[in-house]
């Protein structure tokens, strides 16, 4: 019997689009200019908050830590929003790069020296100074890194250009965290931060390369006024403020574990570097098959599955909260990568598919000041983690992650039910 098919014997409205982003030639210089920010930021996923740890012991500072990097990431990213929609988005996102590279290197060099050491701990505040630094490159550069997809690629392609996005970064999410802890455990901190400024510069390189952007807001006004503007129409299009409370609540309830993981195998599973950086290796591999599966989906029930990463995060960070066995824990973390990886990715298709074209960059600025607050909930479950233990309190807003989830599906039906 004939197959009931088209040409070549597919079935008919079968159509298999996972890579069809790289069709665009600016998309795929794009995607080579980003390869070596996103292996220097899947290192720095596990590197800093170790070292804080084993400089001071204290799951407290670890939050300083990323109360340091929340504020101003929060601060600028109105800024980088506005400043996207005015300017070139490669030179912003030059500028980004160059940044990185200088927080990593000097970081680097205050290592080789000893000035970061045990002995030495006052010195931290060098490390808070670098993470402040970061917060101001994250949200100045995270509007322009996104708002240019579109530009690139057009509508239709948004989310398959977004998504494979996040499988690049997945990739190098599978290898960064172990190649840095296995660096750490052969040689030392330094020679991580020398290698993730060694590729920034590279990513900085790459993005020379880039086309140029168009420039949508309207930059006869004050860039005070854009910013007035971004404020209004978020309250006048009110889906885009359900996005952005259900991205403050994902962030709040789910992102505190990855600044704690130190407390967790340092102190709980009591595991090497190698095999804390293998714990976040492990999930980019639920980040990478859920990036690819969205990447081959057509544009449809994008709002049911923005909710549903919720709990799909929530559950298994309970279970891996609560674990003391290394393999259960292990098991937990390509579920709880999975859920981040397509929420991040949906709330950034959502907001450049729906806001209108010269509003697409501000609208992101909002996106990335709600992942700032993930450093104000990391800082809140370090405070808690000295008074009732890590578990509690990365299980606990875990939980909390869990109960907004079924809030916004009861109550949230325009969300739930947006393409």
């Amino acid at each position: 019997m004939a197959a009931p098919s088209g040409r070549g014997g597919r079935m008919p409205g079968l159509k298999l689009r996972t890579f069809s982003s790289f069709k665009s030639a600016p998309y795929r210089i794009y995607y080579a200019s980003m390869a070596g920010n996103w292996a220097a930021m899947s290192m720095q996923m596990i590197v800093r908050s170790l070292l804080v740890y084993r400089l001071t012991g204290s799951a407290a500072l670890i939050g300083v830590l990323a109360l340091a990097q929340a504020i101003p990431t929060m601060l600028m990213s109105i800024v980088g929003g506005t400043a996207a929609d005015r300017m070139q988005k490669k030179r912003i996102l030059l500028i980004g790069r160059l940044g990185s590279v200088v927080s990593a290197l000097g970081i680097g060099i205050a290592l080789s020296l000893g000035f970061l050491s045990p002995g030495n701990p006052e010195a931290v505040g060098l490390l808070i100074a670098s993470a402040v630094l970061d917060g101001i490159i994250s949200g100045f550069a995270q509007p322009a890194l996104m708002s240019i997809i579109p530009e690139i690629v057009g509508k239709n392609e948004l989310m398959n250009a977004i998504s494979l996005s996040s499988v690049g970064q997945n990739i190098f999410r599978l290898m960064g965290p172990t190649l840095a802890g296995f660096l750490i455990d052969s040689y030392n901190f330094q020679t991580v931060y020398f290698l993730m400024a060694s590729l920034n510069a590279i990513a900085a390189v790459g993005t020379l390369f880039l086309p140029r952007s168009s420039v949508r807001a309207t930059s006869n006004v004050s860039p005070l006024r854009n910013i007035i503007e971004a404020f209004q129409y978020i309250r006048r299009e009110t889906i885009f403020l359900l996005i952005v409370v259900f991205a403050i609540g994902h962030m709040i309830g789910g992102m505190p574990y990855g600044q704690l993981l130190p407390v967790f195998t340092e102190s709980i599973l009591k595991v090497s570097a190698t095999k804390m950086g293998l714990l976040s290796s492990v999930s980019g591999i639920g980040a990478l098959v859920g990036t690819l599966v969205l990447a081959s989906l057509p544009n449809r029930k994008r709002g049911l599955i923005l909710i549903l990463t919720g709990v799909g995060m929530g559950l298994p960070l309970i279970v891996f909260s609560f674990s003391h066995w290394w393999y259960l824990s292990l098991a937990m973390m390509p579920l709880i990568g999975l859920a981040p990886t397509l929420h991040g990715a949906v709330t950034s298709t959502l907001i450049q598919s729906y806001a209108a074209p010269e509003y697409r960059a501000r609208m992101q600025s909002f996106f990335a000041m709600a992942q700032g607050l993930a450093g104000f909930a990391s800082f809140v479950a370090g405070m808690l983690a000295g008074a009732i233990g890590v578990q509690w309190a990365v299980g606990g807003m875990a939980l909390l992650l869990v109960i907004i989830s079924i809030v916004f599906w009861v109550f949230a039906p325009r969300l739930r039910k947006l393409d």
